[in-house]
């Protein structure tokens, strides 16, 4: 049963099965077992991360194909929910039809991307991403009138969804294990189960024989070409999968903020954290979207809180509580990520099942 689900690849690591099953616990549970604003927030994020890294790493893990464009197609998708939610009134039906078209318009866009780029040499398609994901998020925040420009739009969404909206009072009284039944636990549902869903099918992606077809062309792709696979449409086929469900994690994004705007969805920075979390995790894995983006997002959100505890803890001793200071947490935190490209080559997941 197990092994059907995980389409036959299991972790083939004991401490990363237990990795993986702590991981998948802890965000099944988390409203329960994590009660507080908070850290529901994390959890929800590392949902969407965890979507958005396995999209890229089909991408990059195993077309062999380096884009700077899959923030755009995340926007794309959170943008598609908060304009459809904006004009078409606060229903289901609206974030449905919002995310379908968002992944469809990624989708067609990365395969006008493609099918003009991908025959280029790899570093120029990298630039052509580049220059067109610059572009959309000028043009995003030029475009005030439709999206709100560098404010962004927030938006409401269907009651069922909001903090508002209590259940369970007749049999629970409106509580269960201590935690209020209310329109935002079943949103952080919906996000969870929209996530994992999605993951379970990229996992079945790579495991079918598309996916061994692109493992074969990013390892050797003139080999490829020559017993009769053509490339290209693999790759654009990448491309466009990879941008669609980028768009469906960003518009599982816009339904948990409840708010899109350029630099919660379209920044540079956001794809520079997309790569380091693909290779913390190690490409070319899936799982390793699993592992990087939980522990990146845990460090983004608790590394200054531990920072400014350690720091106290060594006040009075010379240099350390400035070395320790919660304003130097992103110092850390690329040591942290150079101590484990160093020691994790091909990420934490080739690590752990025997790689280098």
């Amino acid at each position: 049963m197990l092994r059907s689900i995980l389409s036959g690849d299991l972790p083939r690591s004991t401490v990363l099965a237990l990795l993986l099953a702590v991981i998948l616990v802890g965000l099944a549970l988390a409203p329960f077992l994590f009660p507080g604003v908070r850290t529901v927030d994390t959890a929800a994020r590392i949902c969407v991360f965890i979507l958005l890294v396995a999209s890229y790493d089909l991408l990059l893990g195993y077309g062999g194909v380096v884009s700077f464009a899959h923030t755009m197609f995340f926007g794309i998708g959170a943008y598609g929910v908060a304009l459809a939610l904006s004009h078409m009134g606060r229903g289901f039906g609206a974030i449905f039809v919002g995310a379908g078209a968002g992944a469809l318009v990624a989708a067609v866009l990365a395969l006008l991307i493609g099918l003009f780029s991908l025959r280029v040499r790899a570093i120029f398609f990298a630039m052509i991403t580049l220059a067109v994901a610059s572009a959309v998020a000028v043009l995003v925040s030029q475009l005030s009138g439709l999206t709100g420009g560098e404010d962004g739009l927030t938006f409401k969404l269907p009651r069922e969804l909001g903090p508002a909206f209590k259940f369970g009072k007749e049999a629970f009284d409106g509580k269960l294990f201590g935690v209020t039944l209310n329109g935002k636990l079943l949103a952080y549902y919906f996000v969870f189960a929209g996530a994992l869903v999605l993951f379970l099918l990229l996992l079945r992606v790579v495991n079918s024989p598309f996916g061994r077809v692109l493992l074969a062309i990013r390892e050797n792709d003139f080999r490829a070409e020559a017993i009769g696979y053509r490339v290209v449409y693999y790759r654009v086929a990448a491309t466009c999968l990879s941008a669609a469900v980028a768009a469906l994690a960003g518009s599982l994004y816009a339904v948990w903020l409840r708010y899109v705007g350029p630099e919660t969805t379209l920044s540079m920075e956001l794809m520079i954290d997309i790569l380091l979390m693909v290779v913390i995790g190690g490409m070319g894995t899936m799982y390793g979207a699993v592992i990087g983006a939980t522990l990146f997002v845990l460090a983004q959100n608790y590394l200054q809180t531990l920072m400014g505890a350690a720091s106290g803890l060594f006040e009075g001793v010379p240099i350390l509580p400035d070395l320790l200071s919660p304003d130097r947490w992103l110092l850390w935190l690329g040591v942290l990520f150079i101590l484990s490209v160093y020691f994790f080559p091909t990420g934490i997941v080739g690590r752990l099942r025997g790689g280098k």
